[in-house]
């Protein structure tokens, strides 16, 4: 299987624990592949929800992909500042299709002040007995959210707005060298 590199676009597929679909984002360009992590961008990019609504992205956002931690991070980039969306998922693949993960319900968001809001601890409760989670899943979800919480409250990477402007300028560098090699194929 091809391994992903910087300038490709690549489909990622959420799912839930019992093997539905969750969520998915027709297009994202990888501006990144780190030993650990698939880091890429969207923007207006069309993202299809389990129960086919669809809406398009309203802003440029960098998205972590963790290959061995149990979230992924979403850092949207808005005039009032970067927002981050945290998901407790598993660790994502790439498997030649798409960027794959399940997700585990619980959310993390954070503010550009560095405040911070748990979400969706109702509904993992409710996912927990409806979809019977193991105590072992159970365990490592929480794990994941406490250790999200602290990398906040620590300002750890990648809730840096320096980190996340180098992957901004990054993104928009790769998209200019598209459009200017499109060009030139023309």
């Amino acid at each position: 299987m091809e391994e992903l590199k910087i300038g490709d676009s690549v489909f990622v597929q959420s799912y839930k624990h019992n093997g539905s679909l969750h969520r998915t984002w027709s297009k994202a360009l990888v501006v990144d592949v780190l030993e650990d992590c698939y880091v890429v961008a969207t923007d207006h990019t069309w993202v299809v929800e389990a129960d086919n609504r669809r809406w398009l992205t309203r802003e440029p956002a960098i998205c972590f992909y963790y290959k061995n931690r149990w979230f992924n991070i979403i850092s949207m980039v808005r005039k009032a500042g970067i927002y981050y969306y945290c998901n407790v998922a598993t660790p994502s693949i790439y498997d030649g299709e798409a960027i794959k993960n399940i997700d585990y319900d619980l959310d993390v968001k954070v503010f550009p002040d560095g405040t911070y809001m748990v979400l969706d601890e109702n509904e993992f409760d409710y996912h927990c007995h409806k979809m019977n989670y193991s105590d072992e899943i159970k365990k490592i979800c929480i794990g994941a959210k406490d250790q999200l919480v602290e990398m906040v409250e620590k300002n750890e990477i990648p809730f840096d707005f320096s980190y996340i402007n180098n992957y901004i300028m990054r993104y928009f560098e790769l998209i200019f060298e598209k459009n200017n090699s499109e060009k030139t194929e023309e």
